[in-house]
């Protein structure tokens, strides 16, 4: 009798994205035990931040094993087909592929992140293939796909881009978009029709959308305006704020020398 698990081990997060939206935890300082410590109840997934984070390909592999049943996603390095291949290989449940700007990169994406006849994913990894390759594709041959949008160029091309098949949500990058339009570092309101317009993009095409929020409090209020995807907490910001306010009580403050 056959007991391979066909259930896409995906599903609970696209079930999140339909109802409540996802609450992320994301981790770039490439500290295992941190990822531990900070990936817990509350949160719907950890990312690991392969793009601008400290991971190699073996503490990703071992943060995947340290969370357990939480599920990972991870922010790939970019978007070629070996970065997105070997995110997946380390058993993240889906990617989030950054730099999209166009709806040809997103398919390409797409594609790059399933198995043939459905993409051009090449298959193996020591996960797959330790577990069982057929059981490791029964249930992660359809993982979660995410692009970021956070140029000038993606904004212009975000409907198109909410259009593509496979695609489980659009990402926007608030800060790498403020680059582009020219008003780093303080948001103007062309930074915040921006954003809208990629909201309103998603919205048409039936797709969620999500922001990068530095804040849990910002992450629930951009939850409650429409988006269906934000950062409650990042690593970063964690340690730098717990050591800066135990350094005030000796009377430093941020910046002092």
């Amino acid at each position: 009798m056959d007991h391979t698990d066909t259930t896409s081990a995906a599903q609970p997060l696209r079930d999140k994205l339909r109802g409540s939206g996802l609450v992320l935890s994301w981790f770039s300082m490439g500290s295992v035990p941190l990822a531990e410590l900070g990936a817990r109840p509350g949160f719907d997934a950890a990312v690991i931040d392969l793009q601008h984070g400290l991971w190699d390909r073996m503490s990703a592999h071992l943060a995947v094993s340290a969370l357990g049943a939480t599920p990972v996603l991870m922010r790939t390095l970019n978007d070629s087909d070996s970065a997105i291949g070997e995110a997946l290989d380390s058993g993240a449940r889906g990617v989030i592929v950054p730099m999209i700007a166009t709806a040809a990169q997103a398919r390409r994406a797409v594609a790059a992140a399933r198995f043939p006849p459905h993409g051009g994913r090449s298959g193996g990894g020591v996960r797959p293939i330790g577990e069982g390759f057929a059981a490791y594709h029964a249930r992660n041959a359809d993982p979660l796909v995410a692009v970021m949008i956070e140029t000038v160029e993606g904004v212009r091309n975000a409907a198109e881009i909410a259009r593509t098949p496979g695609l489980d949500f659009v990402f926007i990058g608030p800060g790498d978009l403020a680059l582009s339009i020219g008003c780093f570092p303080e948001p103007d309101a062309r930074h915040q029709a921006a954003c809208q317009a990629v909201l309103e993009a998603c919205d048409a095409a039936g797709l969620a959308c999500g922001l990068f929020t530095f804040s849990a409090e910002l992450a629930r209020t951009r939850l409650d305006s429409g988006y269906k995807v934000v950062v409650a907490a990042n690593d970063i910001d964690i340690v730098a704020t717990g050591f800066a306010r135990a350094a005030e009580v000796f009377g430093v403050k941020a910046g002092d020398g």
